[in-house]
């Protein structure tokens, strides 16, 4: 079973959502058959590259809150994010352009280090002093290096705005046609859609759910046609 997660690494309830769905994970039976994919969904598109403000300054501006309301919104996020074990900075971080994040994660894929590069630059955004944003490519560099990606390859695809860019559109794209309008998106084997951080238990009846009502294969042909298996071909007589 697939299962996708739209997702943006400047979401706080993705943070927060990914580690409620991996502990509904990590109690599933069939953990082991369940392929988990990232999808890009970037929040904030239309922010120019190099454009960096602070959390709260963003919040106020975007959603007209007043500062004391955006630290209290941060604050409770906070929580959120201690009760799920995660540490999360609710004062001193910036926010800024996420698509050459996101162009990284597609690099990661391919390598089979996407889950690791998703995870180092939450905790990088969300709990690290150190900004995603503001120290260029080598901050870049050195994540993915983490995560295990190789540094030239990493480089080459920051130096080339185009490397890895249609791959950030189609998701985005597709995610507009399965109806998700926000983040965290959870896909299951495109037959059902959890939206947000839910409790690890809806997470938890989602897979259940969709485990339990996988399609069996329909043979369209039950004829006796040549095959092989595993105790070998069938050799045709004459």
């Amino acid at each position: 079973m697939r299962v996708e997660i739209w997702s943006d690494i400047a979401c706080p309830w993705c943070y927060v959502g990914k580690a409620r769905f991996e502990k509904a994970l990590a109690a599933f039976p069939h953990r082991d058959q369940v392929e988990v994919v990232h999808r890009s969904f970037e929040l904030d598109p239309g922010r120019a590259e190099g454009d960096v403000q602070p959390v709260i300054t963003m919040l106020s501006r975007k959603y007209g809150l007043s500062e004391e309301q955006a630290r209290a919104g941060e604050d409770n996020l906070g929580a959120q994010a201690a009760a799920e074990g995660l540490a999360y900075r609710t004062r001193g971080r910036d926010h800024g352009n996420t698509f050459d994040l996101h162009r990284l994660l597609h690099l990661a894929k391919e390598h089979g280090r996407q889950d690791e590069l998703v995870q180092i630059l939450y905790r990088a955004n969300f709990a690290e002093e150190r900004s995603l944003f503001t120290e260029g490519d080598d901050r870049l560099v050195e994540l993915a290096v983490e995560a295990g990606l190789d540094a030239d390859a990493v480089r080459a695809v920051l130096a080339d705005p185009a490397a890895y860019a249609d791959e950030v559109r189609a998701d985005e794209r597709e995610a507009a046609e399965l109806g998700a309008n926000g983040v965290p998106f959870f896909v299951l084997d495109r037959r059902y859609g959890v939206s947000g951080a839910q409790p690890a238990e809806v997470f938890a009846q989602a897979l259940t759910q969709a485990w339990g009502e996988r399609s069996p294969l329909t043979l369209l042909d039950q004829g006796d046609g040549d095959a092989c298996g595993p105790d070998g071909c069938a050799v045709p007589q004459h």
